[in-house]
């Protein structure tokens, strides 16, 4: 029995533009961009040094259709140091950087093979393991058909098989549905190991064989929290082990202080830095929210005595600069209606009529905004989390102007 090791990726989104980021000075701006080619340098160096027997792409390697010109270098160049490491690259384009694009080609070392956008089969011979590779590209940036159709049934036994494949599972709207499947039609194909790629979500949708998305490689948003990275996976005709290597260059996180108790500014300045202190050991640099919570009657008090904005200006000056920064990005109190207790009894009735409102209901009133044909292309999906956020600047609204 012969053991294989792989890197899988996906999701690279070389050259993001992190729309949105208002505020962050220019240096760390300019860090934050650069993110996503540090996360990329970080998964080429962890595989020259480790030797993997091959690289596995699962889609979007660049952010769009039109890829910059900085991107492919960027790309190309870490294809070489694979290359001059003998270590052999799959890749499989996904929605945002299919075929159809326009942009200047880089040829691509002889270490890269590149799915066509009809699904085909690759052949590699592993110190005497035979593997077969089974992906295709997205000939275009919308795929709706049902692509695991198109892939065949493992035959040979004695060989390890492993399907690519950027897409997501029928009925999943998380993300944008494109090449949808389900887990029992994949798991029919009979392959040893499921390379997905398309969700941004480090999950495992079965466990053996795998079925794996291992997430982006660089978080991009406060909707992408965490550590982000890469799976390494030993591979047999008996099974999998994947160990998974952080890779990004900062985290977006949420970061909550403890606000009982506490009644003078200085107090809730301590309680902040200690939190982010303990991110930044954690983590290194970082982009959080920092969520109040266990707000009393005294808390709320002192929170209500200044605007949130000023709040924000005085912790973001507290936090300083170093090395590993951490740009506080928003704040949030979780006991918003504390802070409203002085509002009269319309504002309650109307707060009270918001704060019942369900998921379904709020996707309705703001339909006209996230409908719109020019407005949609600088939002991400709806999320839940993004709901409350509207909620509660919603309700701070409606007291300010009732009150």
């Amino acid at each position: 029995m012969s053991t294989i090791r792989f890197i899988h990726t996906a999701d690279l989104h070389l050259d993001s533009p992190f729309k949105g980021m208002t505020g962050l000075p220019m240096d760390r701006l300019n860090r934050l961009r650069e993110s996503t080619f540090v996360a990329f340098a970080n998964l080429i160096e962890h595989a020259c040094q480790s030797k993997p027997d091959f690289v596995l792409i699962a889609g979007d390697i660049y952010e769009g259709e039109d890829r910059s010109l900085r991107a492919q270098m960027k790309f190309h160049e870490g294809m070489e140091q694979l290359n001059a490491a003998g270590i052999p690259v799959f890749i499989s384009h996904g929605n945002h950087d299919h075929l159809a694009g326009r942009w200047t080609r880089f040829e691509l070392p002889p270490n890269v093979h590149v799915f066509g956008e009809s699904v085909e089969e690759a052949h590699l011979n592993v110190n005497g393991q035979a593997i077969s590779i089974y992906g295709f590209s997205y000939k275009e940036r919308h795929i709706r058909e049902r692509m695991v159709d198109s892939y065949p049934v493992a035959q040979d036994h004695d060989a390890l098989h492993i399907g690519m494949l950027h897409g997501s599972l029928a009925g999943d709207e998380t993300h944008a549905v494109y090449a949808p499947f389900t887990k029992s039609e994949l798991l029919a194909k009979q392959y040893d190991y499921w390379a997905l790629g398309h969700i941004h979500l480090r999950q495992q949708l079965h466990e053996q064989p795998p079925i794996v998305y291992p997430g982006n490689l660089q978080g991009r948003h406060r909707n992408e929290r965490g550590l982000k990275g890469f799976y390494e996976v030993e591979l047999s005709t008996v099974g999998a082990s994947l160990q998974f290597i952080p890779a990004s260059a900062l985290v977006f996180e949420r970061v909550e202080v403890s606000c009982a108790g506490i009644r003078h500014a200085n107090e809730w300045l301590a309680a902040c830095t200690e939190e982010l202190e303990s991110f930044k050991a954690q983590h290194g640099s970082g982009i959080v929210e920092v969520s109040m919570v266990d707000i009393d009657d005294g808390a709320a008090e002192l929170f209500s005595q200044s605007t949130e904005q000023e709040w924000l200006d005085v912790l973001r000056d507290m936090v300083g600069d170093s090395e590993a920064f951490v740009w506080v990005q928003k704040l949030s109190f979780a006991r918003q209606t504390t802070l409203l207790a002085t509002s009269g009894a319309l504002a309650h009735s109307v707060i009270g009529m918001i704060e019942g409102w369900q998921e379904d209901e709020w996707k309705d009133v703001l339909k006209e905004l996230y409908q719109h044909g020019q407005g949609i292309k600088y939002l991400d999906v709806l999320m839940e989390e993004d709901i409350q956020d509207i909620k509660t600047r919603t309700i701070k609204l409606v007291a300010a102007e009732i009150e």
